[in-house]
């Protein structure tokens, strides 16, 4: 594990972007609008030519939109699909109605659990809870759980110490989960606690998830796990949710959502997950893919523009990546070490921009092979390999060849989050 580690940090560590744009190539090009199309489409993406190398920004505008509709709720991925919706992203709750066959879990982020003392929890968040939604979403796709998320919200490290050190707590707390999920008639909760609590107390918060799973089993309810990455983005070292709690938890849970995203810090600009990451994460986790088909794995339908300015970053959502290609129509371009596509464009006060954003597709050539130590393709790009033998993968992360990951891999997909990606994304699921 160790050797795999040190061969991904060895990887990656060229993975920042060093390429620019010549100011020819960052003026407009144009002062027209760009056109977007507001029909649905007969056909997918994959068939209409739009799953391509060379991207151009008058292309993603203009097709944006566009989705199958005839092929809205026929599900292509094999593995499970959870995807998470929003109170504040109004569009991801239309989606989960439109696709909703393509999903096998939808988990709106609606509940904070809160401590008040001994024995005494509560479930805020509840006034957030669409029940008319609920209805609609499970009509147009049957079979559908509903899953709302569950975090815990303004817990001190005395709260946890507290719960974790009482019997009497944990089933006071596993009671009022599930009498809250019962009553809202969901299908089960996704719970979200691992990155609030110190290494130091895991062994408790272990046994804590292994209660409140049983709880949620007993009443025909299906319980899940928000777990961080295995391996710490930007090092060779294993994160805060390793092998060991997960050989642990598996046997217990239904599922792990795994934080497969937000990779690179503010600066320089980078990829949001890149390819040899992801896949080590996955293999750390789990080396001997005995619960492949219970980690889901992190895929973000959000970008991140890095203001070179400022030495900061901040996501970009679809509308407002729709709207920064129409102001600025730049060229999108390909980074043989990022292994993404990405953009600039600069502001008239706010300094020059690089923006990373999934793509449907991107070019082959530089790939990875399963295990191994480092490679370079023929134009020495860094890759990863694990072996002599075996197909060779492109690195990048679009969402084609992210989604033939998962399924080389075993696993399943969650989805952060519904209505940031764009809508003929769902094409490929």
């Amino acid at each position: 594990m160790r050797a795999l580690l040190s061969t991904l940090w060895l990887a990656l560590a060229c993975s920042s972007v060093h390429a620019t744009l010549s100011k020819s190539d960052a003026k407009k090009a144009a002062s027209k609008t760009l056109q977007e199309k507001t029909q649905v489409s007969g056909k997918p993406a994959q068939e209409r030519g739009l799953v391509v190398t060379d991207l151009k920004a008058e292309d993603i505008v203009l097709e944006h939109r566009s989705y199958c509709s005839a092929k809205a709720h026929k599900k292509h991925f094999a593995g499970d699909v959870l995807g998470y919706v929003t109170p504040w992203n109004r569009h991801g709750y239309d989606v989960a109605k439109i696709f909703g066959g393509k999903f096998t879990h939808v988990a709106p982020v609606w509940l904070q659990l809160r401590r008040h003392g001994r024995e005494m929890f509560e479930v805020t968040g509840l006034d957030d809870v669409d029940q008319g939604w609920v209805r609609a979403v499970r009509k147009q796709a049957k079979g559908l759980r509903i899953v709302p998320r569950l975090r815990f919200e303004d817990w001190t490290y005395e709260d946890f110490q507290s719960v974790l050190d009482s019997e009497d707590e944990i089933e006071e707390l596993s009671r009022t989960v599930v009498q809250v999920a019962k009553g809202q008639h969901f299908d089960g909760l996704v719970v979200e606690v691992w990155n609030q609590l110190l290494v130091q107390k895991h062994v408790g918060l272990v046994h804590l998830l292994t209660h409140m799973a049983e709880a949620l089993h007993q009443a025909r309810l299906l319980a899940f796990l928000v777990i961080p990455p295995a391996v710490a983005p930007g090092t060779n070292k294993l994160g805060m949710f390793t092998n060991t709690e997960f050989e642990q938890l598996a046997p217990v849970l239904d599922g792990f959502s795994l934080m497969t995203y937000d990779y690179s810090t503010a600066q320089p600009a980078g990829p949001n997950a890149p390819l040899p990451w992801v896949r080590a994460c996955v293999q750390v986790l789990d080396p001997k893919s005995k619960w492949r088909s219970k980690i889901l794995l992190g895929l973000n339908f959000y970008g991140m523009d890095y203001s070179a300015s400022k030495d900061a970053r901040e996501p970009i959502i679809g509308a407002r990546y729709i709207q920064t290609l129409k102001d600025h129509r730049p060229q999108v371009v390909w980074d043989s070490q990022a292994a993404e596509h990405f953009f600039e464009y600069k502001k008239s006060r706010g300094g020059r921009h690089v923006v990373f954003y999934p793509t449907l597709k991107v070019r082959v050539g530089l790939g990875l092979r399963v295990g191994g130590g480092p490679w370079r393709g023929g134009s020495g790009q860094v890759g990863l390999r694990a072996g002599a033998a075996g197909p060779i993968l492109p690195p990048p992360q679009s969402l084609q060849v992210r989604l033939e990951l998962a399924q080389e891999l075993g696993v399943g997909l969650s989805i952060w989050e519904l209505g940031q990606g764009l809508d003929y994304f769902y094409d490929l699921l």
